[in-house]
């Protein structure tokens, strides 16, 4: 039963495989053509794939030629010419799929035909990455090819920072080529570019604070359109399950906080809570209860009111769940969570 269903597993793989051969195949009939633009003549091509669009022709029947198109432009910029199973891997990101390439295999190129062809539509495409250096890294290194094409590109990154790729521009600050050429810029308009590469954070902040603006001018991103997720199984998976968040200055006198860290501190971790590790979480026991209400001078602790609970349960997990210098720290007398997959700092999480 399991080899048959192993069995199936790998002929419909090979299927797919099979399809996406039969693609490049076709894109590589359009390479002597290729072959033989010049330099000027790639904004051109940008612009009668686009003309085609409005037209009405399926972008599925543009992808050969274009993928040929944007081969020859790699090669020649960047002087990457990517190979057949990269675009395979660019078709498969294209559509939408999961496409798994091992370390080395060149991800960072498969992504380029994928971007540039959802990004004639003029409505953005994205590139989502696990960090900020690979951000970056990885939007200068393809830029002179998309630049070549006619093709903006925006990097977005922690500390509301971003960036534009500029030929013209120069910053040899950083000791590496590929991030020479990007040039600080507003975020709203590294979000106009027509790629965007930038962290799965920043993306999901910035749609956060995009739903709290007061008028649409201040929002930055212009819709969601296409993207593609580098480590999807990090971002996606792993990473998800610490939650974005974004909430507004405390109007709460700071007293409270200190009166209920004083009040959890008298307890006894022996008898009166309970603490799951696994699942974040710390319980006051029957006898922890007692001791609440007893310091709090109330009968009922949880007839009372939310905001008596809500401080409690919130003093006792950051009493018993989160250590300074290893989930959170102290930086210019502001609370920093620590990203427990990275180790970085978060720092769009303090408060």
């Amino acid at each position: 039963m399991i080899r048959k269903a192993f069995s199936k597993l790998l002929d419909i793989n090979q299927r797919e495989i099979n399809r996406l051969s039969k693609v490049v195949k076709e894109i590589n009939s359009f390479e002597a053509k290729a072959k033989k633009l010049k330099d000027k003549d790639f904004v051109k091509k940008t612009e009668e794939f686009r003309g085609r669009l409005k037209k009405g022709e399926p972008i599925e029947d543009i992808l050969p030629e274009a993928f040929a198109v944007v081969r020859e432009a790699s090669d020649r910029a960047i002087g990457l010419r990517h190979y057949d199973v990269q675009l395979m891997a660019g078709v498969a990101l294209f559509e939408g799929k999961v496409a798994e390439q091992k370390t080395g295999e060149g991800k960072t190129l498969s992504a380029v035909p994928a971007l540039y062809l959802r990004a004639l539509a003029g409505k953005g495409a994205h590139l989502v990455t696990v960090n900020d250096y690979l951000a970056r890294r990885d939007a200068g290194w393809n830029a002179p090819a998309f630049a070549l094409l006619g093709l903006s590109v925006g990097v977005i990154i922690q500390e509301q920072k971003s960036f534009v790729y500029n030929p013209q521009y120069e910053d040899k600050s950083h000791g590496d080529e590929r991030l020479s050429h990007l040039k600080p810029a507003e975020r709203k308009l590294a979000y106009a570019a027509d790629i965007t590469y930038g962290t799965n954070n920043e993306f999901g902040f910035d749609y956060l604070r995009d739903n709290m603006v007061q008028t649409m001018d201040e929002m930055v991103q212009r819709g969601h359109y296409f993207g593609i997720v580098d480590e999807v199984d990090s971002v996606l998976i792993d990473e998800a399950r610490t939650p974005l968040i974004i909430s507004a200055p405390d109007t709460e006198p700071t007293e409270k906080y200190y009166q209920f860290a004083r009040l959890v501190a008298k307890l006894d971790p022996d008898g009166d809570y309970t603490v799951d590790e696994k699942s974040k979480s710390a319980s006051l026991t029957e006898r922890g209860i007692e001791k609440v209400e007893k310091a709090l001078k109330i009968k009922n602790l949880y007839e009372k009111d939310f905001e008596i609970i809500h401080h409690v349960e919130n003093a006792l997990r950051a009493k018993t769940l989160y250590l300074n210098d290893r989930d959170y720290v102290v930086k210019e007398n502001q609370v920093v969570i620590v990203d427990e997959f990275t180790g970085r700092l978060m720092v769009e999480r303090k408060g």
